[in-house]
């Protein structure tokens, strides 16, 4: 398996988990909630998540031509759960067709765009999205947990969707 193969596997996963938080909210009221000590809702997480990923992988590495609005992703309020999973949705299609055409050759390569004022190569980028990812899905599964009291998991990271091609 490619780095590129592993890193796509692990993005699809976690954009599948986002959606099933989303599913473990009695409503799409609760996904905006914003309870003491905690700064973004899972609502602006999985707009932000599907926002940064169709913009460095979709449009930069697979030329999807979308254009990001970064500050709407963190200002944008209550979309639906069904809303919010279409964009996370369309990030799945996007990220999984463009990392599927990426040539490992690139890898070494400076990726398109500037992660603020630091350029990366394209394989530390790709790691760089996938654990930034990651790290925003914790934040919604507590998120989750400690909007609706619930501290069962909902299946977000399981290691069998890793073996899935």
């Amino acid at each position: 398996m490619t780095l590129i193969d592993a890193v796509r596997r692990c993005i699809v996963r976690d954009l599948d988990g986002f959606v099933l938080e989303l599913d473990g909210y009695p409503d799409d009221a609760s996904v905006w909630a914003m309870p003491a000590g905690i700064r973004n809702s899972t609502g602006t997480l999985a707009a932000h998540a599907a926002g940064n990923l169709r913009h460095f992988i979709g449009a930069h590495l697979g030329t999807t031509g979308y254009v990001r609005d970064r500050e709407r992703e963190f200002a944008e309020r209550d979309l639906s759960r069904a809303a919010l999973r279409t964009l996370l949705r369309a990030a799945r299609e996007e990220v999984d067709t463009a990392l599927r055409s990426l040539d490992p050759a690139r890898l070494d390569d400076e990726h398109p765009a500037p992660f603020g004022p630091i350029r990366l190569p394209i394989g530390v980028a790709l790691v760089h999205l996938a654990t930034h990812l990651a790290y925003h899905l914790g934040q919604a599964d507590i998120h989750r947990r400690t909007v609706t009291g619930n501290a069962e998991p909902v299946g977000a990271m399981t290691l069998q969707a890793l073996t899935e091609p």
